[in-house]
């Protein structure tokens, strides 16, 4: 991580838009609120001295699109701070970041390497850029009920067997905070000419302390997708693409970024973007021992609580674990993770994650504060009621992993075709016409050109049980699925 002392206190686009607004402009120009004005009463009350930051295109503050000022520069100090070649903001999030990746490494009709748990996000980039995929399953941990990740050996096998492939995209770490081999698998590609692409959402806190997983760029990967919403201080919807070194176009890189991007980006995200850089770039180290301080007092509450397992690094099989996301599984108790997530709402604290046996909790450096405290007691004493009111252990589901969908069609062509819909229990044998994912963590289950088997029909009645909910279909209760006309 390259460390620049003289420019980690800028905040150029921030200071840009601060400058406009205390010249007291009059805005004859949007956006229409002008300034908050205009705003309704109780939205201009909540957000204050925010109105009159929500400002427009106006020259002194610069264009995402062709940066010559303050964006060019909070950009520019944003791949000092994290070490890349080039930072491209996102604020279409992290989606637009892993869609500009592929579409940046990939040209029609050539093949990406992916882990089968690879988020949504990354299906609309293979529409997109007419990107052929070819898929691995990572690894899995039956105890916990969850896919840790993919192995060197196979992403070696994977390229020894296709020598098609043209690219390699991870998810690290996922959302259970495992991170891959990034290290040892970006020199199995480079060896090939293969690029190395990460979807490092969950890593924007990564890299700037030893305590933690090394960063996807430390690791040597040629481009990352970071969500700096998720774990620093940018608002929803605010990530950052960051590329390094020689085997991606930059250029090809800003046209594509600028092809997914809105011609009205919100300026209030973006000086969140170029705040939380400075933030991290001045303080990413104390930060990260913030998160890990906090980490552990739910980590040690949740060891004191018989009957609860925490996810800890000698359960990920080999893999590095980013300990601020604490996974506790409470099987044990005869809970589902779903009915333990409920019970935590109910108490005032809402969880990242539900699954079939486990609530995810993600901590960050905000989590260092009194409320915090206040917090892990409501947790401890939902806890300890579930381990007092224990329930007979529940049967383990026939099917824990997704099953693996074998592909009928191209992604694109389906896109393309005609698609009707029918009855769940009636679509054994069709070809999917729609995305079916649970939500989170987002991963699909069937892609659009899959062919729908009975196992995955009943992995989906098995999941809906559970009360997780569906994301894709446009029958959001999935009683039909949409599927390619015969």
């Amino acid at each position: 991580m390259r460390i620049d002392k003289e420019s980690s206190s800028k905040m150029p686009l921030l200071a840009a838009m601060l400058q406009y607004k205390h010249e007291d402009v009059y805005p004859l120009h949007t956006p229409g609120h002008k300034g908050g004005r205009g705003m309704q009463r109780l939205l201009r009350q909540e957000l204050g001295a925010g109105a009159q930051l929500d400002v427009s295109l106006m020259s002194e503050l610069d264009d995402i699109h062709e940066p010559v000022s303050c964006i060019k520069e909070a950009q520019r100090l944003a791949a000092v701070t994290y070490g890349s070649d080039a930072c491209f903001w996102a604020v279409n999030g992290t989606t637009q970041a892993i869609q500009a990746m592929l579409m940046t490494a990939l040209r029609p009709g050539e093949k990406v390497l992916l882990p089968r748990n690879a988020h949504r996000s990354v299906a609309g980039g293979l529409i997109l850029g007419d990107i052929e995929a070819v898929y691995i399953q990572p690894e899995y941990n039956c105890e916990f009920g969850i896919q840790t990740q993919v192995t060197a050996a196979a992403v070696a096998q994977a390229l020894e067997n296709d020598r098609t492939i043209r690219a390699v995209l991870l998810t690290s770490p996922n959302y259970y905070g495992i991170a891959a081999p990034i290290e040892e698998i970006a020199a199995i590609c480079h060896q090939r000419g293969v690029v190395l692409l990460v979807d490092e959402a969950h890593g924007p806190h990564l890299g700037f302390s030893s305590l933690l997983p090394p960063s996807a760029l430390q690791g040597g990967a040629d481009a990352c997708a970071q969500s700096t919403h998720k774990l620093l201080g940018a608002m929803t919807q605010c990530s950052m693409l960051h590329v390094q070194g020689a085997r991606l176009d930059l250029q090809r890189a800003a046209d594509v970024m600028s092809l997914l991007t809105t011609t009205s980006p919100n300026y209030l995200l973006m000086a969140s973007l170029d705040a939380a850089r400075c933030q991290v770039q001045q303080h990413g180290k104390e930060m990260a021992e913030a998160a890990l301080q906090a980490a552990v007092k739910l980590r040690n509450l949740c060891w004191r609580q018989p009957g609860l397992k925490v996810l800890e690094e000698k359960d990920c099989g080999g893999f590095v674990l980013d300990k601020t996301k604490v996974t506790v599984n409470v099987s044990a108790l005869g809970y589902t993770g779903v009915e333990a997530g409920d019970l935590l709402r109910q108490a005032g604290v809402a969880v990242e994650l539900v699954d079939t046996h486990n609530v995810l909790f993600l901590i960050t450096y905000a989590d260092n504060t009194e409320d915090y405290d206040a917090a892990l007691e409501r947790i401890e004493s939902v806890f300890t009621a579930m381990r007092e009111n224990k329930r007979p252990r529940r049967q383990q589901p026939s099917v824990q992993v997704p099953p693996v969908a074998q592909s009928g069609m191209g992604l694109r062509q389906v896109f393309n075709s005609g698609t009707t819909d029918v009855k769940l229990e009636d679509a054994a044998g069709f070809i999917c016409g729609e995305q079916i994912s649970f939500y989170p963590p987002g991963i699909p289950v069937l892609l659009p050109g899959e062919i729908i088997t009975q196992a995955i029909i009943d992995y989906c009645r098995y999941m809906k049980a559970l009360g997780l909910p569906v994301s894709g279909p446009a029958d959001s209760s999935l009683q039909r699925i949409r599927v390619v006309k015969k």
